[in-house]
């Protein structure tokens, strides 16, 4: 994403739609304020590489999500 972090396209997206149910994927480790703001907003995270199983797994804990 060029010129922008995975960061702040969470924070954009939580902008325009706060109800939105977030994964974030990525092949770095989840460090940073990520793990504190995927917390809060209750959402989730899946590191790469990653399985279809491991990734149907994730989406439906996170869908499973109040």
């Amino acid at each position: 994403m060029p010129g922008i972090g995975g960061e702040e396209v969470y924070r954009r997206i939580k902008q325009i739609r706060p109800d939105v149910k977030v994964l974030v994927s990525s092949g770095y480790d989840c460090s940073g304020r990520m793990p504190e703001i995927l917390r809060e907003d209750g959402n989730g995270f899946i590191q790469k590489p990653y399985s279809l199983s491991e990734l149907s797994r994730k989406l439906q804990e996170v869908l499973n999500m109040a």
